[in-house]
């Protein structure tokens, strides 16, 4: 097995009437792990922000709720920050951090974008107020204060129009208190422990990625980019379900590389390129004879349909098809569970699935090609159509274009 697993653990933030209206989004280690262990802060933000943008995804994560996630200096200074669903999003910082005029200035230009912060203010250090112009939240820890802090501070916060949220309660009594100081929102074990939310994932390696950075940087023509992009599984995959989740923005169905990367534009693209790359670990590579045999399939697929007469998008649907045909092996989920990561278009799942229609056929024939099963080549041969000398030479076609390209 070639893939690795994304953990993001997530505790709830509740209203006055203790429904949801939240979600702090922090990086675990593994599925027990309480903390981020020996992780730089930075890495832990690049982990999270990797498992918002498509990892775990954030439908999955945050459903209608916003979502609060740390920052430090360095993430939020640079552009990677930017991909995040800015609505959706509440950067929080630490009172740690000095409120520069450079933060400040980089504040306005996110809240400009739609971004929402919110500040820690546990130990909230004197000078700190200058971000309480700048954030929507704030947050103060019932059990790092004195009864006597806890109210001070409090009431400071409530000369400006923020919401302010108790942390860390987890007695009654901590409860109590939040409520009698009146309180916006609630954060702590009373309500609910951190839930760790996990999906496996697949990481592309570093030679891909890192063409591609360069391709965008020179401005190449979008179709050397998705010759690269149709000889990695990993990256397609990745792709295809960043731009058709809700931090790309988008309100349509992405169907096909070339669509991607005019609707993303290369400025985002080359943004997530970047992303990829300082998230990267290559001991979540596929396994080459796994992506030989996807990319093969992917190749034939298309071939067939362009011989059967289908339009551009026809055969890009096929290609697509082709190339995810494994997600269930490699992800060690059933193929309904893998579809649900990438937001695939309906026809691209029903293939995948095993659906009636062109697809799932061409796709069997494909497989019936591996084995070889002869007799069932000759059945699904005869229902398109297609001559055996003429299938020979579109799989002939597949297997030395991807021969080409030194897979």
């Amino acid at each position: 097995m070639n893939s690795i697993s994304t953990f993001i653990g997530r505790q709830p933030v509740t209203d006055r009437q203790q429904q949801i209206i939240a979600y702090e989004l922090l990086f675990r280690r593994d599925e027990s792990s309480t903390d981020s262990g020996l992780f730089s802060p930075l890495e832990a933000d690049t982990r999270v922000l990797t498992g918002i943008l498509g990892d775990i995804g954030s439908g999955k994560l945050l459903k209608d709720k916003l979502a609060f996630v740390n920052v430090g200096e360095t993430m939020l200074m640079s552009e990677l920050v930017e991909l995040l669903p800015a609505r959706k999003i509440v950067l929080e910082l630490s009172s740690d951090l000095p409120p520069s005029r450079e933060i400040l200035d980089r504040m306005r230009m996110l809240r400009g974008q739609g971004f929402s912060f919110s500040l820690d203010c546990t130990g909230l250090e004197s000078g700190n107020e200058a971000y309480f112009d700048q954030i929507r939240y704030a947050k103060i820890d019932i059990q790092h204060e004195t009864p006597q802090q806890f109210m001070h501070m409090n009431a400071q916060l409530k000369s400006y129009p923020i919401l302010r949220i108790a942390k860390r309660v987890e007695t009654p009594a901590h409860y109590s208190i939040s409520r009698e100081l009146d309180m916006d929102a609630y954060q702590g074990f009373y309500f609910a422990k951190p839930e760790t939310v996990s999906a496996t994932t697949i990481h592309p390696g570093m030679v891909n990625t890192l063409r591609l950075l360069n391709l965008v940087r020179n401005d190449a023509d979008a179709d050397q980019i998705e010759a690269v992009l149709k000889t990695d599984l990993a990256l397609s995959f990745k792709l295809l379900r960043f731009v058709n989740s809700a931090a790309a923005g988008q309100h349509m169905r992405i169907t096909s590389f070339s669509h991607a990367i005019i609707v993303l534009g290369y400025r985002k693209l080359y943004r997530w390129l970047t992303l990829l790359l300082v998230s990267n670990d290559e001991n979540g590579r596929i396994s080459p004879s796994l992506q030989r045999t996807a990319i093969i399939r992917a190749r034939l697929m298309e071939n067939i349909g362009r011989q059967q007469g289908l339009n551009q998008d026809g055969c890009d649907l096929l290609f697509i098809s082709g190339m995810f045909s494994l997600l269930d092996v490699i992800l060690k989920v059933p193929m309904l569970e893998a579809c649900r990561h990438l937001q695939l278009p309906q026809e691209v799942e029903a293939t995948l699935q095993g659906k009636p229609g062109t697809g799932a056929s061409l796709l069997s024939l494909v497989r019936a090609l591996e084995a070889p099963e002869l007799g069932k080549i000759s059945y699904l041969a005869d229902a398109i159509s297609m001559p055996a000398a003429q299938l020979n030479e579109l799989h002939i076609e597949a297997l030395g274009w991807v021969e080409d390209l030194g897979l």
